[in-house]
């Protein structure tokens, strides 16, 4: 089949979730003997116009230049491209900066919809936005023939909400085995001697609330932010904790064995994702065998049910950290959550749930 990838930054990642998702699962699709198209940023670095077997076709985006609405302006481009490639499937990742142009999608292609997560919840979002956010949701049912929910959460959300079955197709993780120890030394840490998150810089990741607790607690760890500090609230958060010598901007990292290397030699790792599907950087973690501390939502319960420590204020991030959990019961948690990738959330399992989906959908497009 000829599928198309749209709504990303572009591959390979250097950016975050759906575009992981589009790297792993357009090259598994393409190893499964169909031709795939992922549409990148023309500013994306990689410049060339295959990627292991995957066609890349870069598309002018206007972000650098515009800002945010700048996307539009990307989504547009890359829509108009997909009208004359007469696509049997077009996937879009995510319906923010797309939606809009659904009168404009492809005839005669199956149209499939990851919907990502509420958007319209983001805190870093004003009112006006979050009232264009749900517009564009319900555009993005309109124009789509199927979804595909990331969590079940959003499954039920949509089935409650539009009345509109999604099929439930997890997020995919690596198991990796290589570490780069000697990373460690760059920031002075010592193994199972720091905490960490990993997160976008935005407000409903809860950052604030997490370093705010680890702050105020007497612990004499470190606390490594894994992340880019350079927008608003990024550079609010430096102003407000850079102070103290404990916390560790790190920045953005893309490398899968150092970040690896990061959350397996950490004794906690603390997730305070309160938006989105399932959500990469925790099924990650949970693959790294690290315990795990995440806010308590039912998204992130969905992902590790009993199988981690619960959040829901800075008192209680401080708490979690000055309290000394039982070792043995935490070998037993970081064991269940790392079968539960090698069972649920592996990448070639997810590849083959996108391919069978995408078949049906095809055939029942055309039946």
């Amino acid at each position: 089949m000829k599928i198309g990838i749209i709504g990303t930054r572009g591959i390979p990642n250097e950016y975050g979730g759906f575009e992981q998702l589009a790297e792993k699962l357009s090259v598994g699709l393409y190893e499964k003997g169909h031709s795939v198209v992922v549409y990148n940023s023309h500013r994306h670095s990689y410049q060339e116009k295959k990627f292991h077997g995957v066609d890349i076709v870069h598309c002018y985006d206007a972000e650098h230049v515009m800002g945010t609405a700048g996307q539009f302006i990307y989504d547009f481009n890359c829509i108009l491209d997909a009208r004359k490639r007469h696509f049997d499937v077009l996937l879009f990742l995510g319906y923010t900066s797309s939606s809009v142009w659904g009168m404009l999608y492809p005839k005669n292609t199956v149209i499939i919809s990851n919907m990502d997560g509420l958007e319209w919840k983001r805190r870093k979002y004003s009112k006006p936005v979050r009232l264009f956010l749900k517009y564009a949701e319900r555009l993005a049912v309109k124009y789509s023939d199927y979804f595909i929910a990331d969590a079940i959460a959003m499954h039920s959300y949509l089935k409650n909400k539009f009345q509109v079955h999604s099929e439930y197709i997890a997020y995919g993780a690596e198991i990796l085995t290589t570490q780069q120890e000697e990373f460690l030394a760059r920031y002075d840490l010592c193994k199972k001697d720091y905490y960490m998150l990993m997160a976008r810089m935005e407000p409903e990741n809860n950052i604030e609330m997490i370093l705010e607790g680890f702050h105020q607690s007497a612990s004499s760890r470190k606390f490594v932010v894994v992340g880019n500090t350079n927008n608003k609230f990024g550079k609010r958060m430096v102003k407000k904790f850079g102070n103290d010598k404990r916390i560790v901007f790190a920045g953005p990292i893309y490398d899968p064995e150092l970040t690896h290397t990061l959350k397996y030699n950490c004794p906690l790792y603390f997730h305070g994702h309160t938006v989105g599907g399932t959500n990469p950087s925790l099924i990650e973690a949970m693959a790294s065998q690290v315990m795990i501390a995440a806010h308590d939502n039912h998204f992130n319960r969905a992902v590790l049910d009993g199988n981690g420590y619960y959040f829901n204020s800075a008192k209680e991030v401080r708490q979690l950290i000055e309290t000394k959990h039982p070792e043995v019961r935490e070998e037993t948690m970081t064991r269940n959550n790392f079968l539960k990738i090698k069972n649920s959330y592996n990448w070639p399992l997810i590849v083959e749930q996108y391919e069978t989906f995408i078949r049906a959908c095809y055939a029942d497009y055309h039946s």
